[in-house]
């Protein structure tokens, strides 16, 4: 009887994950801004995990096929195109609230993600990582693969009995298949912490460049004031000896908090195309959207359009999650088509897609006007639209 249970039981969960990595993915049709299309269902999610990475499968040692390793979130993942398959390096969070890395393909980019058998022992430095998280994937010019990642350690300095206070840092690793991992030591620079660090994709002026977020503590900016930019002479070791930031942050916008570097930026013949977050506080606690930027093509640190407000912001069931209304976005892949696929997370739980082109982006960058910064400059530029549409 044991056994017949244990089988029917079995039996189920294989066919409930079968389900789940084999569905169909379609455009949602009620969310139609001209901008991108968001698709119906995640991309990815706990249950997309492989059963064996979360149950015993003996049943001798685990009778009642309980779920021994608990999968709580997939979320925040890079992402690159290699031999025609979408790869994304997703973070995975147990029930034991650490995040480590996997990767997981798919055929079109579209569904169907599954992860590889086991997920990624990312080398330790001398200091080991507490946590790992939000990796950034960059196929550089040197012809390496970067994995550049958040590492948080706990604060050598907080007080007895205080386990919240952390330091996070920029970790950094590299391969050419995905599978095989060199760690390299941390990125190095002047301020306390760093979060949400890029490297860019081409050497400046033969360096290493790399997009931080200076900020005082592990979750305030504090006197961090954005997006930062700074070169490294070399990649083994990167120290950033002078960062500047290039892309404040400012009153009462939609990154007013906090903003940093989502993935590595697209080159396109009129510039870089960044994608960001915004974050502002609000009654019910932080709101984290995804917006544009686009910054000079000879000098990208040079910001030349910025449109003013989100381009995307959780929706729905987006909303809800372990952390609710955020979005957070650290891959997108440009394919030779021009079709821009942007993969998200939302509210730190699940992964999203929603396709878009390089023309759209770009289109929405450089047209939609700037943030006037006060309501009456807002009321201006929305009579002016409103106006010349009364011309038509």
């Amino acid at each position: 009887m044991v056994n017949e249970r244990y089988n029917k039981r079995l039996s189920q969960l294989e066919l409930q994950f079968e389900a789940i990595i084999s569905q169909k993915n379609s455009i949602n049709q009620r969310w139609n801004n001209g901008m991108y299309e968001r698709y119906t269902y995640p991309v990815l999610t706990a249950a997309h995990t492989p059963l064996s990475w979360r149950y015993d499968l003996n049943q001798k040692t685990n009778p009642y096929l309980m779920e021994r390793l608990g999968i709580n979130a997939t979320f925040n993942a890079g992402a690159i195109e290699l031999n025609e398959k979408i790869y994304l390096s997703v973070r995975v969070e147990g029930w034991d609230r650490k995040s480590f890395f996997a990767i997981a393909e798919s055929e079109n980019g579209i569904d169907c993600f599954k992860f590889w058998d086991e997920p990624m022992l990312m080398p330790e430095t001398e200091d080991p990582d507490i946590n790992v998280y939000d990796m950034r994937l960059v196929k550089h010019e040197d012809g390496w693969i970067y994995g550049v990642f958040c590492t948080e350690r706990k604060d050598p300095d907080a007080p007895a009995g205080d386990y919240s206070r952390a330091i996070a840092q920029a970790g950094i690793a590299r391969t050419h298949d995905l599978r095989t991992w060199e760690r390299l030591p941390d990125l190095k620079t002047k301020s306390p912490q760093q979060r949400n660090v890029v490297l860019h994709p081409e050497f400046i002026d033969g360096k290493y460049a790399f997009y931080t977020r200076p900020q005082d503590n592990f979750i305030q900016a504090g006197s961090g004031g954005g997006i930062g930019w700074g070169l490294s002479e070399h990649i083994n070791p990167a120290v950033i000896d002078h960062e500047k930031v290039i892309e404040n942050r400012a009153y009462h916008t939609i990154k007013e908090e906090k903003n940093g570097e989502g993935p590595a930026p697209i080159k396109t013949g009129q510039g870089w195309l960044h994608l960001a977050h915004g974050v502002r506080n609000t009654a019910a606690g932080l709101r984290y959207v995804l917006y544009l930027y686009l910054s000079d093509l000879a000098e990208p640190w040079k910001v030349i359009k910025q449109p003013s407000g989100y381009f995307m912001a959780p929706i729905e069931e987006e909303r809800f999650g372990d952390v609710s209304n955020v979005l957070f976005s650290n891959g997108w892949v440009a394919k030779v088509d021009g079709t821009v696929y942007i993969y998200y997370a939302s509210s730190d739980t699940r992964m999203h897609m929603a396709t878009t082109s390089i023309d759209r982006l770009l289109d929405y960058v450089i047209n939609t006007p700037e943030d006037g910064l006060r309501s009456a400059a807002s009321v201006q530029t929305r009579l002016a639209l409103i106006r010349s549409n009364s011309e038509l």
